[in-house]
């Protein structure tokens, strides 16, 4: 039976019983896909007279929300024919869909293949091989788009069964039947209207299917979305070029390098072209240099959420929000994935691995067991 716990926040949640346990035992890790939680963000970080709860995307088994997406594409080619026994599976990714992916092949018993551009981390290739994928690395050069055509390469010239994640219906449409519907049953549980919802994008398909369903159910929620300053490819209007599949036929001549892996490649994904079609935006915001960064790192220390680079961009836009919000609103802003996979970036660039002075002070005060520098 649920029951009602103050936190130190004092606000009342409604959660099971520890020791209550999940439920009945599921039959295979994709089960575990969606149905995460949203976490209330405390006044040290969210403005007064005004409630933000964070959507913990990394609670999903491969600790992203790429893990939707995955599960959608396999199962949809199952289903379709496309997929049989003793196939290889191949993506471009800037990592997280390359896990989820290789996850599910993993799990199904296919091979994987996936390819990466060269800036992102090392720890995403060590996990995806850790699943037993195949990595393949582009050259920096080639930025994202440079990935997608070797990926289209190598599906064309070895019969691989090509993932598109940027441009296939299966990506938005499994956020219409999950994350939207996730997002709006939580807050009818606690009686909240759902006054802002802020994402930003790396395929598009989170903005275009639980915004499309969002917008659908609850049509005076503003939807936010947000991208990088220096990579403002929607604030520029200016269109992707695309081939006749959909798929980018050129770099944008808006993006700039950014720290925010995941989100804005060098295009405009087709999957987002479409939901911006569908007018579901009503706000945009532009993060600037430094603030994802910043935010994951508070978010950390003030709530002791561990979450990426993309993360800390949403959670920026949504105190953002939440600062020219009218006094009682709720804003619900999405946190894609975990720090973990961050070690090797600038997220964790001020982080030391060594005692500083301070710990050092620490080890001192006792006589045994120190290790001097």
């Amino acid at each position: 039976m649920p029951f009602f716990r103050k936190n130190n926040t004092n606000h009342t949640s409604k959660t099971k019983q520890r020791g209550e346990g999940y439920g009945p035992p599921l039959s295979n890790i994709s089960e575990a896909v969606g149905n995460t939680p949203m976490v209330k963000i405390s006044d040290r970080l969210c403005p007064e007279g005004r409630t933000i709860y964070a959507k913990c995307e990394y609670f999903n088994p491969l600790s992203s929300v790429k893990d939707r997406l995955a599960l959608a594409i396999i199962e949809d080619a199952e289903k379709e024919g496309k997929l049989k026994a003793g196939d290889t599976v191949i993506e471009a990714t800037s990592g997280n869909t390359g896990i989820a992916v290789a996850m599910m092949c993993a799990q199904r018993g296919y091979s994987c293949v996936i390819v990466m551009a060269e800036p992102f981390s090392v720890e995403r290739r060590k996990l995806m091989r850790m699943l037993g994928a195949k990595v393949i690395i582009t050259p920096k050069s080639g930025k994202g788009s440079g990935m997608v055509v070797k990926a289209q390469e190598l599906a064309k010239e070895h019969g691989w069964f090509l993932c598109r994640q940027f441009e296939t219906d299966s990506n938005w449409k499994f956020h219409e039947t999950t994350t939207g519907p996730e997002i709006c049953n939580d807050l009818k549980c606690i009686g909240k209207t759902l006054d802002y919802w802020v994402t930003g994008y790396g395929t598009g398909g989170t903005f275009h299917g639980a915004g499309k369903y969002i917008k659908d159910n609850s049509p005076e929620t503003k939807i936010v979305l947000a991208e990088p300053a220096a990579a403002n490819l929607i604030d520029s209007k200016i269109e992707t070029e695309r081939n006749e599949d959909g798929s980018p036929a050129s770099s944008h001549p808006a993006f700039g390098a950014h720290p925010i892996q995941g989100w804005t490649p060098d295009f405009i994904p087709l999957v987002l072209e479409k939901g911006m079609k569908l007018d579901l935006m009503d706000e945009y915001l532009a993060i600037p240099d430094g603030a994802a960064v910043k935010t994951s790192q508070n978010l950390a220390k003030n709530e002791g959420i561990l979450t990426g680079i993309s993360g800390g961009a949403t959670m920026w836009a949504a105190i953002e929000t939440a600062k020219k919000a009218p006094e009682g609103s709720t804003i619900v802003a999405m946190l894609p994935d975990t720090g973990e996979r961050y070690l090797s970036t600038p997220l964790f660039a001020s982080i030391a691995a060594d005692m500083n002075e301070d710990e050092l002070t620490i080890a001192r005060s006792t006589p045994s067991y120190i290790l001097e520098p």
